[in-house]
C-alpha cells in the first residue's frame, strides 16, 4: 500500500550516536511531504479528467449506434416503398391485360398516373438520398473534425503545472 503524506508526517526515526541532524531530517521530509501531496492531487485530476473523457466517448458510440440504426431503418423504409411500388405497378399491369379491349383507355390513364407517381417518388428518392448524403456527410466532418485529435492529444500546460507548483511552495 503506498505511503500517504499522513504516514510521512508521522514517521519517527531512532536516534543514534552521532544521528543525522534532526532539523534537517524534519526540513526534508517536510519538503517530501509536499510533492508527495502535489503528485497525489494531480493524479487525482487526471483520474477525473480520464473519467470526464470516458463518459464522453460513451455518449459519441451511443450516437453513432443511434445515426447507424436510423440508417437501416430509412434505407428498409427506401426498399419498402420501392418494393411496393413494383407491386402495384404489376398488379395494375396484370389488370389491364385481364381487362384489356375494355379498358385500354383507362389503363393507360392509370398508367400515366403511376408513371407520373413513380417519377414523383424518383424525385422524392433523389431528394432524399440527397439530403441523407449531407446527413452522412455532416456526421462524418464531425468525426473528421480536428476537436478528435485535439481530445486524443490533450496535455496538461506546463506552465499551469508550474504556477500550481508554486501556489503551493508560497503556502
Amino acid at each position: 500500500m503506498p505511503l500517504t503524506p499522513l504516514d510521512i508526517h508521522n514517521k519517527e526515526f531512532s536516534k543514534g550516536f552521532r544521528g543525522y541532524d534532526e532539523d534537517e531530517v524534519n526540513e526534508f521530509l517536510d519538503q517530501v511531504i509536499k510533492d508527495y501531496e502535489i503528485v497525489l492531487r494531480e493524479k487525482k485530476e487526471l483520474e477525473d479528467k480520464l473519467n470526464e473523457m470516458t463518459d464522453r466517448m460513451g455518449h459519441f458510440n451511443s450516437l453513432e449506434e443511434t445515426l447507424h440504426k436510423s440508417i437501416v431503418v430509412a434505407q428498409e423504409a427506401a426498399e419498402e416503398v420501392k418494393r411496393n411500388a413494383q407491386k402495384e405497378a404489376k398488379l395494375i399491369i396484370k389488370e389491364a391485360e385481364k381487362n384489356s379491349d375494355r379498358i385500354v383507355n383507362e389503363s393507360l390513364s392509370k398508367a400515366r398516373k403511376i408513371a407520373l407517381e413513380i417519377e414523383e417518388l424518383k424525385k422524392q428518392s433523389k431528394v432524399f438520398r440527397t439530403r441523407f448524403k449531407m446527413l452522412i456527410e455532416a456526421q462524418l466532418d464531425l468525426l473528421n473534425n480536428d476537436d478528435w485529435d485535439h481530445l486524443l492529444e490533450y496535455e496538461l500546460d506546463s506552465t499551469e503545472l508550474k504556477s500550481t507548483q508554486e501556489e503551493d511552495s508560497f503556502a
